[in-house]
Parts: structure tokens; C-alpha cells; sequence
């Protein structure tokens, strides 16, 4: 961990940069500054402010590991089990509007939350206190366990403020080792290390599972308002199942029992035409088949297997079907913001990266589909994660403006599935683009 001196000097430097960002880019809400800076460097709590005694959502490692150091690195920290998966800031003598922030656990970060002096948890940046601190909410079935034994949260845990019932029913990928993954992905890791550690963790969800899970979060009064239905790639068959045939069992399974409850999404890969067709069909009405970086060279140097298997061509004629089948709208790629940079073979300036991802932003918006963007943060599980450190904040909120910018040109609704868009409204908590939305901008209905 940073010696006092050390932390004081970063974070010294660290509120220097969010000063010198925010003046650079002044239509950016300072919020999205502070929370860019918090999503790619993480935070870190005082046992005092995990301690303060009210209910709220833990994290649940509902994909990813999300941290900047190994769970095992943590062992002596109560961080390691008592981490909120979400934190909201707000107010403070910066007079924030609420912005959501997915916690990322890094005891080296400069970003501390710590009981202030009404004993309410603060953020503070050295010395200096920031804005207020709530944790998520605990959802009212969270703490339940299925009837053999499993915890709910295991199977339905919920993010995003209790908007989005997270669903990983495949906890691995089959692009597997340093020749197929995603540089930056930690999927199959985190899973070693999650079971390393004894807890229930498992690599499929049962679709009776998954469904006895649901009942209880129905019954319980929830008010999730979307779910997500995601993992892990599959390049040949699972359970005997191609990918789609795979996915689309938990999609019917679902919208049988609960037809049109929740707005249905899902995370898979960019599949043959039919297939998305057949994903549409099982209920499913959003649809995000994930590019990940749009610069040839850097997809498949980054993404080799997905290079591999499918082409980077291929990936995206593909995202343009989709808009066919479900309204482009409704095809919502996630590219993963700050991999751009990354070395030791990303593009040595901001101003490059964001001309590359500006082009992809364009070739999409352009055609009605509004991409989406995760906010990297170099988990050491993965490849890049061992190598390099984040993007720059410049970066981060550069791509923001661009993002917004290209949005607010084509004229696009805000992405639907996601919550109501504008700072202080917005859920999403793993990058800003929701936050830096236009107030008045358009939306459209949950379900077509």
C-alpha cells in the first residue's frame, strides 16, 4: 500500500488533474470528471465507513472482477466481503448532482471514503472532501438463499441502483488462454478466483435455478426494471448447445414465466442473422453484441479470438443485421473505453484514440445505433491488466465529449434499457455516457 506521504502527493496531483480536465473540457458536468477519475484509478474505503452500520447492497462479482488488485491481495481488508457494488456521490461542497459509480477496489487509490464529521460517509481526495457518500441499496430479497442452498445473489444480483437484474448464467468463455481472450477481460480468472476462495460461484446457472431465483425477486417487491442475460462466449457447443441455442433457452424460460415484466437485454456475441432473429423472437428486445475497440489492427491484437472466429468485417456486418431485426435503436454495442491507449501497442496520444473511436462512433450513430462504452479498468487477471495502467483522465472525458457530441448530431434517443438519461437521473455506473446526456433528449418506450 502507498506510504501517507506518497498518498498525499498523489493526491495532491490527482485533484490538480481533475481541476486542469475540468477547465479543458468545462461542458463536461465536473461530476462525470470526478467519476471517470474514480472508474479507471478505483477507490478505496476506512473500515469505519464499511462499518457504519446501515444496510446496502455488497458486491457481487456479477462478471468481472472489477478490482485493481487480486482478491487474495485482500485478504486482511474487510473490503474483500464488505465492498458496496455501487456507491452514489452527491452534494458536498462541490454541489454535485447524483452520479452512480461502480466500485472498484484499488488500496492504492487516492479516492478514500471515510465517515465525515456527521459520521455520513464523504469521498475525499487527500484532504480534501469532495461530495457525500451513499451505498447501493440492498434490494429486498438480497441476504434469501434458493432452496438448495445458493444465494440469490449468486444468480440474480441486482446493479445500477437496483435498475438491472444482472443474469451471468455462463461464468467463463471459451476464448481461452493469451492467444484467444480479450486482452482486457479477466471473465475466466476471476472465476478461478472467486471459487479459490470457496465461494459459490458456479460456471452455468440451471434455467430452474435461474428462474426459482426470479421468483423470489418478483415476490420480494423489487423494482428491477431490466435484466441483462449474459457470459462468456461460445466458440463450439455448451451442454451440447451452440451459443444461441444456448442463450435463447434462458430467454424463452424467462419471458414464459414472466412475460413482459422486466425490458429484456442480452450480451452475447455478433451471431448470424438467423440467430438474432431467433434471439428477438424468445422475447429479448435489446440487443449488444459487443465490439469492444473499432481500430482494425488494435481488434485483433486485442480480441484474438473474436478476430479469429468471427472478423472484425464479419462482427460488424453483423451489429448491422441486428438493427434489421431489432430497430437500431435497440442494438446497443459496448466498446470498452481507454483500451485504445493501452501499450504497448495503443496510440500514443488522446488526440489519435479519439480520432479512431470518433470514426467508429460515426460509422454507427450514422446508421441510427448508438454504441455504448465501458470505462476499462485494468484488472491484473487479465492481460493488459498486467502490463499497463488506465487510460489518462484527458482521455476518459474527451471520449465522453465525443460520445455526447456524435450522439446529440445524429439526433439519437437515449440508449433505452438503460434509465432515465441526465446527471442526477442516470444508473448506469460503469461509465458516464449516460450522465453527459442532454436534458430534453428523446426516449424511447422500454419495450418496441
Amino acid at each position: 500500500m502507498t506510504s501517507p506521504a506518497r498518498h498525499e502527493s498523489v493526491a495532491s496531483e490527482t485533484l490538480n488533474l481533475v481541476e486542469a480536465v475540468a477547465r479543458e473540457f468545462d461542458d463536461i458536468p465536473r461530476e462525470a470528471v470526478v467519476k471517470e477519475d474514480c472508474l479507471r484509478r478505483g477507490l478505496w474505503f476506512t473500515e469505519e465507513a464499511l462499518r457504519s452500520g446501515h444496510e446496502y447492497a455488497r458486491k457481487s462479482y456479477f462478471i468481472f472482477s472489477f478490482d485493481h488488485r487480486p482478491l487474495e491481495d485482500m485478504a486482511d481488508a474487510p473490503h474483500r466481503d464488505d465492498a458496496p457494488e455501487e456507491i452514489a456521490l452527491e452534494g458536498g461542497p462541490w454541489g454535485f448532482q447524483r452520479v452512480i459509480v461502480s466500485v472498484r477496489l484499488n488500496p492504492d487509490s487516492p479516492w478514500l471514503i471515510e465517515l465525515g464529521d456527521d459520521d455520513q460517509p464523504v469521498l475525499r481526495c487527500g484532504d480534501t472532501t469532495v461530495c457525500q457518500v451513499a451505498f447501493s441499496p440492498r434490494p429486498p430479497y438480497y441476504g434469501q438463499e434458493l432452496d438448495d442452498g445458493t444465494p440469490i445473489t449468486e444468480v440474480a444480483p441486482s446493479i445500477e441502483w437496483g435498475y438491472l437484474l444482472y443474469l451471468t448464467v455462463f461464468r467463463m468463455c471459451q476464448y481461452f488462454g493469451k492467444e484467444e481472450e480479450c486482452q482486457f477481460c479477466d471473465i475466466n480468472r476471476n472465476f478461478k478466483q472467486q471459487r479459490a476462495l470457496g465461494r459459490p460461484y458456479f460456471a452455468v446457472k440451471p434455467v430452474d435455478r435461474l428462474l426459482e431465483a426470479l421468483d423470489r425477486v418478483v415476490a420480494s417487491g423489487s423494482r428491477a426494471k431490466a435484466y441483462t442475460l449474459t457470459g462468456g462466449s461460445v466458440t463450439s457447443q455448451l451442454e451440447g448447445l451452440t451459443e444461441a441455442e444456448f442463450y435463447v433457452r434462458y430467454a424463452e424460460a424467462i419471458e414464459s414465466r414472466f412475460p413482459g415484466r422486466w425490458t429484456a437485454k442480452m450480451v452475447v456475441q455478433a451471431l448470424p442473422k438467423e440467430d438474432v432473429q431467433r434471439i428477438h423472437d424468445a422475447g429479448i428486445v435489446i440487443y449488444h453484441p459487443n465490439y469492444e475497440i473499432w481500430d482494425r489492427e488494435l481488434f485483433e491484437r486485442i480480441c484474438p479470438g473474436k478476430a479469429r472466429y468471427v472478423g472484425r468485417d464479419t462482427w460488424i456486418s453483423r451489429i448491422l443485421d441486428a438493427a434489421e431485426v431489432f430497430g437500431p435503436e435497440r442494438v446497443i454495442p459496448n466498446f470498452v473505453g481507454g483500451i485504445e491507449t493501452a501499450r504497448p501497442f495503443g496510440f500514443r496520444t488522446e488526440e489519435e484514440a479519439w480520432a479512431s473511436t470518433g470514426e467508429g462512433l460515426e460509422f454507427f450513430m450514422s446508421r441510427g445505433i448508438a454504441p455504448r462504452f465501458t470505462t476499462w479498468c485494468p484488472e491484473p487477471l487479465s492481460v493488459l491488466g498486467k502490463e499497463t495502467g488506465p487510460a489518462t483522465l484527458r482521455y476518459h472525458v474527451g471520449l465522453l465529449r465525443t460520445w455526447r457530441d456524435t450522439h446529440a448530431r445524429h439526433d439519437l434517443p437515449a440508449p433505452p434499457g438503460y434509465g432515465e438519461p441526465g446527471l442526477g437521473n442516470a444508473v448506469f455506473s460503469v461509465s458516464s455516457f449516460m450522465d453527459v446526456i442532454a436534458p430534453g433528449t428523446r426516449t424511447l418506450p422500454a419495450r418496441p
